[in-house]
């Protein structure tokens, strides 16, 4: 396996792959997709050849060509990107890890706006809530991004953006339904449309599965129950144009899902489930005239996890348990960028985030009830942040500088900057590089706590540095990323003392090679490699005692995706991919050595025939080797998987 990943390697290296965006082949796009126009750099419309961020777009094509997977799934496919859990059974924990960043250091945004669940240790968003049939579009800035998305956006922001474009019919309908193994079937509906000054959307998304067992049954003779998830997703949004310069906004989206779990580590459970559901709802305004861009948004969000196990399958200490989790949060900003002189923007913003949770815990054993609660309890925090954007050169130097002041409920004040300069040397380079710092804001359960709790909880800080270079050729565009970033006091479990506490200090060091490249006119190779080297100064997971470890758990020190598509004709498509993941360690269980994971190599293929205009045929096929393999220990990862399907477009 690891002659395979420096082979891979070297010809990335040699032929220059090193990719901004992946270009689509049913548009017969070449490597000019590199300078496309995206939002999330510095909260306007801009093209990407003007900002030294890293930003990796995944286009509606690429969205429509991943119908068999999960959006956490494709996620998983980006250079830089480790999703732990995301091969493990429907409605597992997936949790982001980018660029080596540990848990709930990856801002997730929706539409611009960040979502998370105040009921979690880590303050993450659960990604089985969302459904990749509603997203139009996805944009992942890397680096520290906390200057204009405040706490958890250390290693980076993902927006995942459901807003359509482009729209002119007054009624249109989008059906998908899709069937495969596991009797598994996925449905999505979608009505949207435009009349006059009004634009609407609809959705509805399904996803029910039997599944596979989530815990592995390592003696291969326990016969080990199924999982199965049933989840749902349905939105709708509304947009008004009162006057060619203003628009407004309101959205609401509800998702849930049930999913069986286990007991845990190598142990089945044949009763024991869990109950997720968000309801998310705002408004927004859009001012647009001249030089002047003025944007306003609120969002409400509400998230309930519940766990339920009626132990007669594995008698234990309890007999019957039941644990539930509630969250709500509150977001407000207002900003906008003035283009003040042919040389100059000036962006500031304003953003109040207000969250709370509550826990409700019941069991029964031997010895009687018990109950116990996690209180009401809420935190609030208050922003204010500005960036100025230079351009010299006839816009070849581009320089951003940009500050925050976070003004936080219990822990007080503390604040970031960005420093992100590039140059455009001709129409085919370009270098850029950034310093910037990061923080994650202790979450409530971490604060408040009645047994782990800390008061006294600092944010987290990071500094961010990165250093880059990308081509683009008629047929070829490439970018290479080198990255460094340190943590001094991260947060974490205090296994001595039983309290969170900032001790934990990180190092991290790595590299981004992403590349797209078409050298005959239908057919195009696109891939991705990430090496990261990561240092932790930590607890001993065996024996709690300071300790050093030269490596990150779950992350992989080299991750390898290439992907060949070939447009056989206007109506037929077919692609594919491979995924190569390199050892890596993971947690081996309480106060005993951590486990290393093997490497794996996965094998994967799409095509898609298209009837006349309207209609489309198409098969997913995952771990075609049905290669066995462990995404995270002691949990059984995907099968080979098959799923087919058709979409209607009216």
């Amino acid at each position: 396996m690891k002659k395979i990943f420096f082979v891979v390697a070297a010809i990335m290296i040699g032929s220059q792959l090193i990719a901004q965006t992946i270009p689509t082949l049913r548009e017969d796009t070449t490597a000019k997709t590199m300078d496309e126009v995206i939002l999330t750099a510095n909260k306007f419309e801009q093209k990407q050849s003007t900002t030294g961020k890293v930003v990796t777009v995944i286009t509606k094509a690429q969205l429509e060509k991943s119908s068999g997977k999960t959006l956490a799934q494709l996620l998983n496919e980006q250079a830089g990107i480790t999703i732990a859990g995301v091969y493990n059974t429907a409605g597992s924990i997936q949790t982001v890890l980018m660029r080596g960043s540990s848990t709930g250091r990856t801002q997730i945004l929706l539409d611009g706006i960040p979502v998370n669940d105040p009921s979690m240790i880590y303050n993450e968003f659960d990604l089985n809530l969302l459904s990749i049939n509603d997203v139009e579009r996805i944009e992942i800035c890397k680096g520290a991004q906390s200057t204009l998305y405040g706490s958890d956006a250390i290693a980076g922001v993902i927006n995942i953006i459901t807003v359509k474009k482009d729209v002119s019919k007054s009624f249109n309908v989008k059906a998908t339904t899709v069937f495969g193994n596991k009797n598994t079937v996925r449905n999505n509906v979608q009505l949207y449309g435009k009349s006059g000054k009004l634009s609407y959307t609809t959705r509805f998304a399904k996803l029910s599965t039997d599944g596979f067992s989530s815990a592995n049954d390592k003696t291969g003779s326990k016969s080990f129950d199924k999982d199965g998830y049933d989840g749902n997703v349905i939105n709708a949004s509304l947009q008004y144009q009162v006057i060619p310069e203003l628009s407004l906004r309101t959205f609401i989206q509800h998702s849930r899902y049930r999913a069986d779990v286990d007991a845990g580590v190598f142990a089945d459970d044949k009763d024991f489930t869990i109950r997720n559901s968000n309801l998310s709802s705002g408004f927004g305004a859009h001012y647009k005239k001249g030089a002047v861009n003025i944007t306003g948004n609120y969002q409400h969000g509400e998230l309930s996890r519940k766990y339920r196990n009626d132990s007669l399958d594995v008698p234990g200490f309890n007999k019957f348990e039941s644990n539930i989790y509630g969250g709500r949060t509150q977001y407000a900003e207002l900003y906008g960028n003035v283009i003040a002189t042919k040389w100059l923007t000036i962006l500031a913003g304003f953003d109040y985030r207000w969250a709370n949770m509550t826990q409700e815990y019941f069991s029964i054993s031997m010895y009687g009830p018990y109950s116990s609660g996690f209180p009401d309890t809420s935190v609030h925090q208050t922003s204010f942040y500005g960036s100025l954007l230079f351009n010299a050169l006839q816009k070849r130097l581009n320089v951003e500088i940009g500050g925050r002041i976070n003004d936080h409920s219990q822990y007080g004040n503390n604040n970031t900057y960005t420093f992100n300069p590039s140059f455009t040397i001709n129409k085919s380079w370009r270098i850029f590089g950034s310093i910037a710092s990061g923080f994650k804001a202790p979450s409530i359960y971490q604060l408040y706590d009645a047994f782990s709790g800390n008061k006294d909880l600092q944010p987290e800080k990071s500094v961010n540095y990165e250093a880059g270079i990308q081509q683009q050729h008629e047929k070829l565009s490439s970018r290479v990323v080198y990255f460094h970033r340190n943590i001094k006091n991260a947060l974490d479990f205090d296994y001595v003392n039983f309290k969170y506490f900032n001790f934990v200090k990180q190092t991290v060091n790595g590299i981004e090679l992403e590349t797209a490249i078409q050298p005959v006119k239908h057919l195009s190779i696109t891939g991705n490699y990430t090496f990261i080297s990561g240092k932790e100064l930590t607890q001993s997971r065996k024996d709690f005692a300071d300790t050093a470890y030269n490596y990150l758990l779950r992350r992989p020190k080299h991750n390898i995706n290439i992907t060949i598509g070939y447009q056989f004709c206007p109506e037929f498509y077919a692609s594919i991919s491979s995924k190569s993941v390199s050892q890596r360690y993971d947690v081996g269980g309480y106060a005993v050595d951590d486990v290393l994971l093997d490497s794996y190599f996965l094998l994967n293929a799409y095509t898609e025939y298209k009837l006349k205009k309207n209609i489309k045929f198409f098969a997913d096929l995952q771990n075609i080797t049905d290669k066995k393999f462990f995404d995270i220990s002691g949990y059984n990862a995907i099968p080979f998987l098959i799923n087919g399907g058709i979409t209607f477009n009216w």
